[in-house]
């Protein structure tokens, strides 16, 4: 049975920073209110020319031209995304346009578990021998739906985008073990109330629109961090690990409060856990992906290392996995023709 390792990744963010200084000013909040209760500092912020499929294509184009490969050699592209703009259109099959080749395309939900569920989605397929080269992508530009007067969400929300490609192997690379789950008794913890109706506005029955982000903060809170502990333990059982055998967690990142409260009740060390939500806050679908290509370009993955990832989000939802690091054993086929 082929494995799916992960053979390239990169990131990309638009090029507008809003910093906490910046809101705080704006929301008459006292100076370091944000960053004490979330741990952010900056975000970036989808400018007028950004959208998820340019971000979705560079992030891509990246994972691509690290893997020495042309997108004309994939089997299939999958896009985890909560803001596929324009509605209707599967998000991938935008970003294919911009990238090239005729992969295959399809999107995934689940908000920012999105990213993971979507890496086990892609897997299966290689291990299952249907593909051999699938690229992997998380983006959102949430804050298109982000109230800049509601300081309960506009503190936290970020753009960007991430993405991976995978490549058969027959040796134990990529992703070893997959937990998802749902709570949709959760849904209106977090969600856009206004997108999408069951009648028409003419029928007279349909609730005004308010296309803004709502989120319960305290019982999201508790969910993440019992979510978090939760689908990780799983994820480490399954794929036959200890704690002991994770060299890296690289958590969605919602919250500093919310990552420290779960490393802490996993007993992993901070030195551990990747964290890159003081430079980017919450973005979403992208976060996880973000977070695993930084730490892949740190050069801190070595070959075989056990890397934990955890997500959460609207739905409500979660996803975990472990992968195993490295490109041991992956053919080199020809690339770039």
């Amino acid at each position: 049975m082929p494995y799916a390792a992960i053979t390239g990744w990169g990131h990309a963010v638009p090029d507008r920073v809003l910093t906490s200084q910046e809101l705080e000013t704006r929301l008459q909040l006292p100076e370091g209110w944000i960053v004490s209760r979330t741990g952010i500092e900056e975000r970036r912020i989808a400018g007028p020319d950004d959208t998820s499929t340019s971000l979705g294509a560079a992030a891509g184009q990246r994972a691509l031209d690290r893997a020495g490969m042309a997108a004309s050699q994939l089997d299939l592209i999958v896009v985890a995304t909560a803001t596929p703009i324009p509605p209707l259109v599967p998000q991938a099959s935008l970003i294919q346009s911009e990238l090239g080749g005729s992969a295959g395309t399809f999107d995934t939900g689940a908000a920012s578990a999105g990213f993971v569920t979507a890496l086990g989605v892609a897997s299966q397929y290689i291990t299952a021998g249907v593909f051999d080269r699938v690229l992997v992508i998380g983006v959102d530009t949430l804050t298109r739906y982000v109230d800049y007067t509601d300081r309960s969400t506009s503190i936290l929300f970020g753009d960007g985008a991430g993405a991976v490609v995978l490549e058969a192997t027959p040796e134990p690379r990529g992703m070893i073990s997959t937990v998802l789950g749902a709570d949709g008794r959760g849904r209106s913890s977090l969600y856009i109330p206004g997108l999408g109706r069951s009648t028409s506005p003419g029928a007279g029955t349909a609730p005004a629109p308010r296309p803004y982000l709502l989120m319960n903060g305290s019982e999201v809170f508790r969910f993440a961090v019992r979510t978090m502990d939760a689908a990780t333990r799983e994820a480490v059982r399954l794929a036959g690990l200890t704690f002991e055998e994770i060299a890296m967690l690289v958590p969605h990142q919602a919250n500093r409060r919310i990552i420290d409260a779960a490393s802490r009740s996993l007993g992993i060390s901070r030195d551990k856990v990747w964290v890159n939500i003081d430079r980017f806050g919450n973005t979403t679908s992208a976060s996880v992906v973000i977070a695993l290509a930084e730490a892949a370009d740190s050069g801190t993955l070595g070959e075989g290392d056990h890397v934990a990832l955890v997500g959460f989000g609207a739905g409500l939802a979660w996803a975990a996995g472990v992968v195993r690091w490295g490109i041991a054993g992956v053919p080199r086929r020809a690339r770039r023709p």
